[in-house]
């Protein structure tokens, strides 16, 4: 059964009543030009399989104590029904910039409010945080649809380049 987007969000919305269609997206009135904490999505144009669809944040941000930390953002998931569009997903990274938080709170925060958004079957975040003191923090988190389990992986042989 596909999960529609929540009317609210105009970016998502056909326009007009005409049915959005996979590889469409309806065009927001004034794209958005500053942080925002809602994530638009779009319906996954081949939800019979799954597949992998990885972001690479390189700066993502969140200043605490008064300092802003910086982090390598690798986001992979296995959309189920939807995916988010990329835009909006900027968007979103961007808003916590000025959020003071741990990086444990923020890695958290982002895959909650993202399973939320599109309910996949899979979702892996990894926070490079970069050093402070010293130290150098990773945050992985994640989150699995229940009942879902992965296909098994497909080894092939490596063969090396013919020159």
């Amino acid at each position: 059964m596909a999960k529609k987007a929540p009317a609210s969000t105009a970016p998502t919305t056909p326009a007009k009543g005409k049915a959005l269609e996979v590889g469409e997206r309806a065009k927001p009135a004034t794209p958005p030009s500053a942080p925002s904490r809602h994530l638009d999505v779009f319906p996954n144009p081949a939800p019979q399989r799954d597949y992998v669809i990885q972001f690479q944040v390189p700066e993502c941000s969140c200043p605490l104590p008064g300092q802003r930390d910086f982090a390598h953002c690798t986001i992979d998931g296995t959309a189920d029904e939807l995916c988010i569009e990329l835009k909006s997903l900027k968007m979103y990274m961007w808003s916590y910039r000025n959020d003071g938080a741990f990086h444990e709170k923020v890695t958290n925060a982002i895959l909650d409010d993202m399973v939320k958004a599109i309910e996949p079957r899979y979702l892996r975040i990894t926070a490079k945080w970069y050093v402070r003191g010293g130290i150098y923090t990773n945050v992985v988190v994640e989150h699995r649809k229940k009942g879902w389990k992965p296909a098994p992986k497909v080894d092939l042989p490596q063969h090396n380049a013919e020159t």
